[in-house]
């Protein structure tokens, strides 16, 4: 089964966190910290495969979890890091995160790779909080959590050649006698039902990659038949072959059946009207085929190539092959991004805090920045607590409360945290 979508849940590995140890030896009575620090999250990765040709794996698993960093241990011994995962998809794969329409990252060349989650960092050990004034610090971290976020995969197949045209115009016969590909054929419209990718061989090492891409109709662009969610995989095509079913079956005219996908094209990009495109009219061993051709010629022979064809009969396939070969050599080339141009947007930067009334009249603080704190602190600990305090106060956090009106025992809540504010 072609799967050409996914949406997945990644979360990074949390830092592993800091240990507070002090050195136990034999005559050694006032040994120092040796608390060591928590080892960095796991990152997740996204790598581009060749050998992959859909996002079905993503379909049978939604959730990816990094493993967090080991513990700190004595001796300022720093735990080990969590495992980084490598997932991956298939070449042509563009990534963004749930919500968005920027692009994340468009992944196109074989192991091309993007990190989308971060692990969070180890917690610091107490031997990382020694200082003149306090040479025997009883606080350490508790490690970062690693981040988080729900992303969407879209596949764009990667084909030279895209193969468009009305139902049973023969595409799929046609794709079936140029490549090795074998797509199911029978005689009545959506047959194919996902796009079907070929490699064509015209011999001393000429080959080329073309894809049978289906259910376009009028109004394709809106997302009539099954136009909507294929287009976008002609958006990377280097040619486009139009195949025509010349024989009028079903009362359906040849020419008005071109002008129908032509406009579907254009309507949905205009970059894909420009996209040197030949016209194979198919199906010239059935009646009326011959007059319908004229037609065709009179009416767009100055503006296009067209090769009368039968994929039934393999006659002059050879001929719009070598044809579309030519054009694709005549293609300019798109220069391969460098890994850092990947990345098109990042998770935004993290706010120090929020503070807002809720209908309790209790002052609420929010942010990124508070939310990491309040994960690295050990609540357990007194002077672990003492030092968020200081933190919170840096930050601006009880300033800021004192501007957005807060009084000597109004109730303050931070995340699960809630306190009685004292000035």
């Amino acid at each position: 089964m072609f799967y050409d979508r996914a949406k997945i849940y990644l979360k990074a590995g949390d830092g592993g966190n800091g240990l507070v140890s002090f050195r136990r030896e034999k005559f050694v009575p006032e040994g120092g910290p040796n608390g060591g620090d928590g080892g960095r999250g796991g990152n997740i990765y996204l790598v581009a495969d060749h050998n992959l040709r859909t996002l079905l794996d993503f379909k049978m698993k939604q959730h990816y979890k990094a493993p967090k960093g080991e513990n700190g241990q004595n001796s300022n011994k720093t735990g080990k890091s969590g495992q980084d995962i490598y997932l991956n998809v298939p070449l042509g794969t563009v990534v963004r995160f749930d919500g968005e329409e920027a692009i994340f990252a468009d992944l196109v060349e074989n192991g091309q790779k993007v990190q989308v989650v971060k692990g969070g960092r180890g917690g610091r050990g107490n031997a990382r909080f020694a200082s003149n004034r306090d040479k025997a610090p009883e606080v350490a971290e508790k490690g970062e959590p690693g981040e988080e976020v729900w992303i969407r995969l879209e596949l764009k197949v990667l084909a030279d050649v895209g193969l468009v045209g009305m139902p049973n115009a023969g595409k799929s016969t046609f794709i079936s006698r140029v490549s090795a590909a074998r797509p199911k054929i029978a005689d009545y419209p959506f047959t194919t039902l996902e796009p079907h990718l070929g490699i064509v061989d015209l011999g001393e090492g000429q080959t080329f990659c073309i894809a049978d891409v289906p259910g376009l109709i009028e109004n394709a662009h809106e997302g009539a038949g099954l136009g909507h969610h294929f287009l976008r995989h002609l958006e990377r095509t280097k040619v486009l072959l139009h195949l025509i079913d010349m024989s009028g079956q079903e009362g359906r005219d040849p020419l008005t059946d071109f002008e129908i996908i032509s406009n579907e094209l254009i309507k949905y990009k205009e970059e894909l009207g420009e996209k040197p495109r030949i016209i194979a009219a198919n199906k010239m061993d059935l009646p009326e085929s011959a007059e319908n051709l004229k037609r065709l010629t009179e009416q767009y022979g100055a503006d296009f190539e067209i090769y009368p064809i039968s994929a039934a009969t393999d006659h002059d396939l050879k001929k719009v092959l070598f044809r579309c070969h030519e054009l694709i050599l005549a293609a300019p080339k798109v220069e391969a991004k460098k890994e850092e141009e990947i990345k098109v947007t990042t998770f935004e930067k993290r706010r120090p805090f929020t503070i807002c009334r809720n209908d309790r009249g209790a002052f609420v603080v929010e942010g990124d920045e508070v939310k990491k704190w309040l994960a690295m602190t050990d609540f357990g600990n007194e002077a672990a607590v003492k030092r968020l305090q200081r933190i919170f106060k840096a930050m601006g956090l009880d300033e800021g409360l004192r501007r957005a009106g807060a009084k000597e025992g109004d109730t303050v809540v931070v995340y699960d945290l809630v306190f009685d504010y004292a000035d």
